[in-house]
Order: structure tokens, then sequence, then C-alpha cells
């Protein structure tokens, strides 16, 4: 079967395809430096289904747990809440380069974590909305200096790639970079591995996207005919950590991609039905307990479950999606520059409790893959 076009399925209007420049082509990332993951209630809202166990489940799925103590790591030197009644939320996805997640993600065993995507979740008051807004890893950003949970400082480093933050301090100096780059506190964070996540999606049953053309990416071994599909976890995992089979190859349409399968997972997790299977319901928290890292503050299964509990409410048609607003860096193909004064209007926007406005991410770097995938 011959490989599908590079060509978008749908170019955003108003604006022209990106053409790689010849004789220079985009660097293919290794594997283990694919992203995927779900949002705050994805992971959070199987965890409530949990909230049925007692006793044996309750200790077991507490024990799964993990959490990192971001306030303690930070201190004081961050931005102040704003006490409107939003939340906002961090969520990264990483893979820790050992056991499973190294054949999931490749590289080597060496205990590592990296971080792929990244998204802000800001839950707005009443708890009925929310906008997520993705931050590319490919990014060059100004990492300040931060301190990681175990105590070791980093110092600051001008022009690195957003994602180095993580792989330099973990989820604090993460945290750090996400405030001094928008102003605003992180309120939570969570964090999804690779093998939490594939596995989660094969508890769940699959979940079902509907694609507008065909995407084949023999890198990501995803080959998948227009029209809809019941996914499994390694099908999901394919599909959102491709960047060759759709847009313009960047980590921008990947990002695209990510957004609408999340929007489908959050469909598939609210219409599951597992109350009335217990075995589902206690194998969907367990998975999602062990997939997760949370913030201390949700560190406890009742936490969490109080904390989803504010979430579950949102459904994918009151959730609005964009990605922080960027530019293609002139310098090299395979990075993007952040379009400071149009993402201003998105930190403004989330700061007051505000819908982003459509001005923020017009003539922005789209990655050229909007449309391809839509939930089934």
């Amino acid at each position: 079967m011959a490989a599908e076009s590079t060509q978008p399925a749908i170019t955003e209007p108003g604006t022209t395809p990106r053409r790689r420049s010849k004789g220079r082509r985009r660097k293919a990332p290794s594997t283990g430096r694919r992203a995927v993951r779900a949002t705050a209630w994805t992971a959070a809202g199987v965890v409530l289904l949990g909230g049925a166990g007692a006793g044996y489940v309750y200790f077991k799925l507490n024990g799964n747990l993990h959490s990192v103590d971001i306030n303690q790591a930070l201190g004081s030197d961050r931005p102040t809440k704003v006490d409107n009644g939003s939340e906002n939320i961090l969520v990264l996805g990483s893979d820790t380069r050992s056991g499973t997640n190294r054949k999931l993600g490749g590289g080597t065993d060496d205990g590592s974590a990296r971080s792929d995507t990244a998204m802000i979740v800001h839950v707005y008051q009443g708890h009925k909305k929310a906008s997520v807004v993705s931050i590319p890893r490919d990014t060059l950003v100004d990492r300040p200096q931060c301190t990681d949970t175990k105590g070791t400082a980093h110092p600051a480093a001008s022009g690195v790639m957003f994602n180095e933050a993580y792989s330099t301090g973990g989820a604090a100096c993460a945290v750090k970079t996400v405030e001094s780059i928008t102003g605003i506190r992180m309120d939570h964070y969570l964090e999804v591995d690779f093998e939490g996540f594939q596995k989660l999606i094969d508890d769940l049953g699959g979940v079902q996207v509907t694609t507008t053309r065909n995407i084949r990416d023999p890198q990501s071994h995803l080959d998948l005919k227009a029209g809809t599909h019941t996914l499994d976890g390694e099908q999901a995992l394919g599909l959102v950590r491709t960047r060759h089979g759709v847009g313009d190859g960047s980590d921008l349409g990947r990002i695209q991609l990510q957004q609408a399968f999340v929007k489908a997972l959050i469909d598939q997790v609210k219409h599951v039905g597992v109350f009335t299977n217990p075995k589902k319901l206690y194998d969907l928290a367990d998975t999602a307990t062990k997939a997760v890292t949370t913030d201390s503050d949700l560190g406890s299964v009742n936490s969490l479950i109080d904390f989803a509990g504010g979430l579950k409410g949102i459904s994918s048609s009151h959730m609005k999606m964009v990605t922080m607003p960027v530019r293609y860096d002139p310098a090299n193909p395979n990075r993007v520059l952040l379009a400071r004064s149009k993402a201003q209007l998105v930190w403004n926007a989330l700061r007051n409790d505000q819908p982003i406005p459509a001005s923020a991410t017009e003539g922005t770097a789209t990655g050229e893959a909007k449309g391809v995938v839509s939930a089934g």
C-alpha cells in the first residue's frame, strides 16, 4: 500500500499549507519522545468510578497513587491564586523509559522520564465548562531557575525546548516553567504515562473515532482507512503519537489529533456504563490510579474522587481546546516560538475566568491537521 500524501485533509481558511524547503527535512524524533495523554478529568473521571468501593478496594487503590509535593518545592515565589471559583490544572504526559514504558516509548532503559505534551486545563466557575490550552513540546522558552521535589536546584536556561523543563527537574520545574510563561498559578498537577494510557483504553473497551482521510504512519504503527473506528489501546497510542501521517508533519498537527481524541475519550468515559459491572469498574479504577501521578493535594483516593466529582458535569461539547499561540521558528523548522501578544490574550482570559477569544489563535501556526479526526 502506498504511503498517503502528507498534504492536510483540511486547510484552515485564510492560511497557506506550509511546505518544507528543499534540502531541509524535519528531523524524525525518536519514538520515545512522542506523546500521548489525556486531560485532567479523563483519568480523574475514571477514578471517580472507584468511589463505590470500600475496605480492601479503597486501600488497594490508595496504594496505587503516586504524588509529588509541588507547593513545597516551589515555595512562595509563584503567581497569586485568583479566588474566582475557577481552577487551573497542568496535565502532563511522561514516559519513564523503564519496564513496559521502554517497550512502548523506545529509548534506553535509564529510568529517566520525558514529557511530550502538556495541557493547561482551566475549569470555569461553576464547573460546567472548561478551556484546554496545549503547549507544544517544541516551543523554545526561557526556563526559570527551579528546585525539584528532591530539593535539587536547577539554573535558568534560555532558548530551550519546553519539554526540557520536565526532563531537567521533573514535575516541579514543569509547573514553574508554565507559571513563568503564563503568569497563572497552577492549582493542581496530573501526569499520565504510556503504559497506563494504553491499558486504560483497553479497559474501557476502546474509543470510537472517525477519520476524514486515511492515516498511515509506520513509525507509530498506525494504519487507518478513512471512516469510523473503535481504537484499542495500541491503536489509540499510535494515533496520538503520530506526526508524520497528517498535516505538515509537525508536533502541532499531532496536538490537533490529541485534542480530538481527548474529546472522544471523555464521551466514552461518560457513556461506558460500568456501574452494572463491578469487575470492570474495579479494573478501570485500578488502572487509572496506577497511571497517574498527582500533586500532594490530590494524593489520596478521597481527594481525587472529590476533585473528579467537580469535573463530571463537563462534557466535550462544553470544552474549548486550543493550542498555545505560536509561530514557526524561521531558524529551525523543527521548533516554534511563542506568539507573545496572541498568547497574552489567552492568559488574560483564563486569569479573568473568561472565554478565550477567537482572535487569540487567528493567524497562528496550526499544524494543518484540524478536522482529520473527530469523535465517532
